[in-house]
């Protein structure tokens, strides 16, 4: 019988790293009773010290190796250990992939109940990054007051708490030439970064995007007022750079821990970024979600349009879609495409898109997938053959799953950021008719926990 709390605060004891969390924390246990180490990598041989005890689990960190596992390595990163970007920059990268795969079976065991040897028939292989390093378009970087002096970095792990990050190892290196170039002028003309506390001060976040078909960069300043001072001279600083296209920005006045404000102003260049996946182009404005790995976003789409199985003859419902990334895909080999997303920016980006590919057989709508979609089937009579569906975190609201069983689609392709929702939601569209056919990870975000996942689910007949 597993005994609800051996342990106290402060004990050291030795333990044996067996896999790995979701926050990719290290998991070892002593007599049934679980420890999440941090930085633990699968194989290592640790003297731990207890520092937060539960009743059924608790935390601890490394007070030493006693045996390295084979899959540890050094950090490229010097910060990746206190920096909350990443968390696996410690284990090899044919490790991590490894991880990830696990997390994936074991999520949709464990929750969504599917059969181990079932599972092991249908899962195909994780499909890894060419090049682990230095591949996301997109960076956020939180600027802070901290008594006077500018903080810029990352926040720590589970912190709000600035590590300054001079290069980071998963972002473009050309970030820190215009990162470089706002600190100077913040400290030249006396502008105040942000104190979340006191909400006080005027800088609080730097947001950069890349075109990675062209290589140029959209700058957007995300500032607590309704104004810069000397704004011309940062956008001629800005500008004169040779890979920066862009500069906006932001107004964010709330006490909030959510990054863009509603209020865009643009200061200089498009007012959007232009960039393309395959033969697509897309039109990106600073609002509208677009995927943070372009290599990795081409194998995930080709994936899904692979389990589309689209011939031309189908409708297709795109659901939580964006910018219209995936509908444009799904409509080069469908009849026609019905994408639904809640921002309306992005659905004017998706209609621009559109156009701009000469796309016709795509019409977009704004609002909840789960009140649109009943909508357009149960008023309108649209039906799909095919749905896809990319959910956040959260994943579907079960009133989505239902309508689209009541639709009846003969295929569902699941795209989703969160094995654990994923998992929920195939449990559920499992008991209504639908059975798991196939499952592919995709390693979206090389050296942090997360990971993507794309599945088919087939209507029983």
């Amino acid at each position: 019988m597993k005994k609800s709390c051996p342990l106290n605060k402060n004990d050291m004891v030795e333990l044996y790293i067996e896999s790995i969390g979701s926050n990719g924390e290290g998991i070892g246990r002593v007599d049934g009773y679980t420890l999440f180490v941090r930085e633990g990598v699968p194989g290592d041989q640790l003297m731990v010290k207890v520092v937060k005890t539960k009743k059924s689990y608790g935390y601890g960190i490394i007070a030493s190796i006693l045996e390295p596992s084979p899959d540890r390595t050094e950090a490229l990163c010097p910060v990746a250990g206190p920096c909350g970007g990443c968390s696996l920059q410690h284990m090899s990268y044919q490790a991590q992939l490894k991880a990830k795969d696990k997390t994936i079976r074991d999520t949709l065991c464990r929750i969504g109940g599917v059969d181990p040897d079932r599972l092991d028939r249908i899962m195909e292989p994780i499909m890894g990054a060419d090049n682990p390093y230095h591949y996301r378009n997109k960076v956020q970087y939180p600027v802070r007051d901290n008594m006077g002096k500018i903080q810029i970095g990352f926040y720590g792990k589970g912190s709000h708490r600035i590590v300054e990050t001079p290069r980071c190892y998963i972002q473009d290196t050309y970030n820190e030439n215009i990162v470089g170039l706002i600190r100077e002028f913040m400290v030249e003309k006396g502008i105040k970064a942000y104190d979340e506390v006191k909400h006080k001060g005027l800088v609080r976040h730097i947001v950069i995007r890349k075109s990675n078909e062209k290589n140029i960069f959209h700058v957007i300043l995300v500032i607590n007022g309704q104004q810069l001072p000397e704004v011309e001279v940062l956008k001629e600083r800005l500008m004169g750079l040779d890979l920066v296209e862009s500069f906006s920005l932001n107004v964010n006045r709330d006490k909030t821990n959510v990054i863009l404000g509603p209020r865009m102003i643009h200061i200089d260049g498009p007012a959007y970024l232009e960039d393309s996946i395959d033969d697509i182009s897309y039109r990106i404005s600073p609002l509208s979600f677009y995927q943070v790995n372009p290599d990795q976003t081409l194998k995930l789409y080709h994936k899904a349009l692979e389990y589309a199985g689209l011939t031309g003859k189908e409708k297709v419902f795109d659901l939580y879609c964006g910018i219209g990334t995936i509908s444009l895909f799904l409509a080069k080999k469908a009849a026609h495409v019905y994408g639904v997303e809640i921002i309306g920016a992005a659905i004017d980006d998706a209609r621009e898109n559109a156009q701009l590919n000469g796309i016709e057989n795509a019409s977009f709508y704004t609002g909840k997938s789960e009140e649109v979609m009943p909508r357009l089937y149960e008023e309108e009579g649209i039906t799909a053959d095919v749905v896809v569906v990319d959910p956040p975190r959260k994943g579907c609201d079960e009133s989505l799953l239902s309508t689209i069983v009541d639709m009846s689609p003969r295929r569902l392709v699941y795209v989703s950021c969160d094995p654990s929702t994923l998992a929920r939601d195939i449990k559920i569209l499992e008991a209504k008719g639908y059975a798991l056919d196939k499952v592919c990870g995709c390693d979206m975000f090389c050296h942090s926990s997360h990971v993507e996942t794309v599945c088919l689910l087939n209507r029983i007949d």
